[in-house]
């Protein structure tokens, strides 16, 4: 961990904080809620010993990532976040044509748009958690979710600016991140207003052994400088961006992809997911998505709670290439 270099880029009107170790083709990876490069920390080192150039940026609005207008969720669309890559893979591989890429959570949902928007600037895709997001012509995301477990669902309780963020702040940020991180159950997610983080059960300890109290605190120092707004902002843009890729209905992802979800992970147990994935429409919208993994007993944060078992994933399916 300690031979990981750090560096600031400017991107797109931001300053990006970067992570990165070894030499060779660049992999470019991509963190999720409330995450940052840290959540990469295993696939990493890994990858740059195994011959790779390992990126891991904090996103807009995360860690020491700075420059993006926190009180404008609008500043938080899929297009500043996908803008904000090119202009990093342009700034850090100018002399590769493209790059592979790995996502998780939000950094996967991006993933996949960084395909729809710009395929020349991806190699290979290996995408963890989040299946492609089929756009649904009649609802955006936030109504859907809305529709299907009420106003309590975590999505819509973090669509008020600053309502959630109160909530939070008498909690404090280490509390937060550990109920959030070692979530296992695989229903969705529930904030019930003024119960703070009481409706989360907290992990069996065994269940959760993967993360130290050291990694933990580190987490929870750039949360406590930054707060959560940044993250949740990505919440809040869901609306804007539904309207404004509603030209992309339709369209397909046509990179080399691998998708690797957990048997546990919440998102693998929304309504309708498992068909999607399983009886042929992934494939329908991601043509070249060669393999899918369901992880047997992992939860939602897998590539640090089983990161032996991603590495692997990942190198098997970027070495092809």
């Amino acid at each position: 961990m300690e031979k990981i270099e750090h560096k600031m880029v400017a991107v797109n009107g931001i300053n990006m904080h970067v992570a990165e170790l070894g030499q060779g083709p660049t992999i470019l990876f991509l963190h999720g809620f409330p995450e940052l490069w840290y959540s990469w920390r295993y696939q990493i080192v890994y990858l740059a010993e195994h011959g790779y150039r390992a990126v891991a940026p904090d996103l807009r609005g995360y860690g020491d990532t700075t420059g993006a207008p926190l009180n404008d969720p609008s500043k938080f669309s899929i297009f500043h976040h996908v803008g904000d890559l090119v202009a990093l893979i342009e700034a850090i591989a100018p002399n590769e044509d493209n790059v592979f890429v790995v996502g998780h959570d939000w950094g996967a949902t991006i993933a996949w748009h960084l395909c729809l928007f710009r395929p020349d600037k991806v190699k290979a895709l290996v995408n963890l958690s989040v299946h492609f997001p089929r756009r649904n012509p009649q609802m955006n995301t936030v109504e859907r979710g809305k529709a299907f477990y009420g106003e309590d669902y975590y999505i819509c309780r973090f669509q008020v600016p600053g309502d959630i963020e109160a909530e939070f702040a008498p909690i404090g940020a280490k509390s937060i991140l550990k109920k959030i991180l070692t979530y296992r159950h695989p229903g969705p997610l529930y904030f019930p207003k003024g119960k703070g983080l009481e409706a989360i059960p907290d992990a069996p300890i065994a269940l959760s052994s993967w993360l130290s109290e050291e990694e933990l605190d580190y987490y929870a120092s750039k949360f406590e400088q930054t707060g959560f707004t940044g993250g949740v902002n990505y919440y809040r843009a869901l609306p804007i961006n539904w309207e404004l890729t509603a030209p992309w209905k339709g369209a397909q992802v046509k990179v080399p992809t691998k998708f690797v979800v957990g048997e546990f992970d919440l998102v693998y147990h929304m309504p309708g997911v498992k068909e999607y994935i399983h009886n042929g429409e992934f494939k329908k919208d991601v043509p070249l998505l060669e393999e899918v993994v369901v992880l047997e007993g992992a939860a939602h944060f897998f590539n640090q709670e089983r990161p032996d078992e991603i590495n692997k994933h990942i190198y098997d399916f970027i070495q092809k290439f």
